[in-house]
């Protein structure tokens, strides 16, 4: 991949160590177009890439919105090979157990939804339960929200009981996300 496939940060500021980039998107072309069989890039191994913050690196968001692209367009892959193995009408079911999996967490009350940080700083309690409460609406009603608004929301810090585990609120979102890109 060559380096002006992604723009570099601007100055003064960090980027993405342009080495572990180049190399994670050389693997997942590989993966992708099936050049190397023995290479598997899943949308959660997208979604979990991590790369170290360096002077001079590629621009962050340049490259968190390849990995966006490229996480859809993993699960749209993933999509149309499970379909063509079982069917649209299993597809369903899989994403429709899914989205019941996740279900059970909007049922419980504002404030309990996940647990609290044990020490620093978590994620505004009230912020994280309206989002979900969107969520909820449009699993019970069919309110608009899509993969891309869980990609794009942040929540304010907060801390002790007004505040969530972040590690937690982030993997609930990221398999909701998951269930709505295979949705959309």
């Amino acid at each position: 991949m060559s380096a002006d496939i992604f723009p570099a940060a601007k100055s003064g500021t960090k980027g993405y160590d342009r080495e572990q980039v180049d190399e994670f998107f050389q693997r997942a072309r590989a993966a992708y177009e099936q050049r190397d069989t023995s290479i598997s890039v899943t949308a959660a191994d997208v979604r979990s890439a991590r790369f170290a913050l360096r002077r001079g690196g590629y621009s962050i968001a340049a490259v968190d919105g390849a990995l966006d692209r490229l996480e859809s367009a993993v699960i749209k892959r993933q999509r149309a090979a499970f379909v063509a193995r079982s069917g649209q009408e299993q597809w369903l079911k899989r994403i429709a157990d899914d989205a019941t999996a996740l279900y059970p967490r909007l049922l419980r009350s504002r404030g309990e939804r996940f647990s609290h940080p044990r020490r620093g700083s978590g994620y505004n309690i009230e912020e994280v339960d309206d989002f979900l409460d969107r969520l909820t609406g449009y699993f019970d009603n069919g309110e608009a929200i899509f993969a891309d608004d869980i990609r794009a929301v942040t929540f304010r810090p907060a801390r002790g009981r007004k505040a969530y585990s972040e590690s937690v609120v982030d993997a609930y979102l990221a398999r909701a996300h998951e269930v709505l890109l295979a949705i959309e």
